[in-house]
């Protein structure tokens, strides 16, 4: 289920190049995870790792996090998890 949560994600990212040529990476719906590198690919792999510490370190502080698309809404509802109580998480 993580891997899922992790894959929907990083569908989400957005990428630009920046002034200096290098490419920035971020998830908008998640505040602080983003990522830079000399190439697209090494921007895309630092992102997913920094996604993945951004996942704990919202997980130990108690912050919500954002229902990514129906897969992730889908996957609450079998868990029988409302988007309330999975904000609170």
């Amino acid at each position: 289920m993580l891997t899922n949560y992790v894959q929907r994600a990083m569908s989400h990212a957005h990428y630009e190049v920046m002034e200096n040529g290098r490419y920035f990476g971020s998830i908008p719906e998640c505040r602080g995870a983003w990522s830079e590198g000399v190439t697209l690919e090494e921007c895309r792999e630092e992102l997913e790792g920094a996604f993945e510490a951004w996942i704990i370190v919202a997980l130990r502080h108690g912050d919500s996090m954002p229902v990514l698309g129906p897969l992730a809404k889908h996957i609450l509802d079998q868990a029988g998890i409302s988007k309330d109580d999975w904000d609170k998480l």
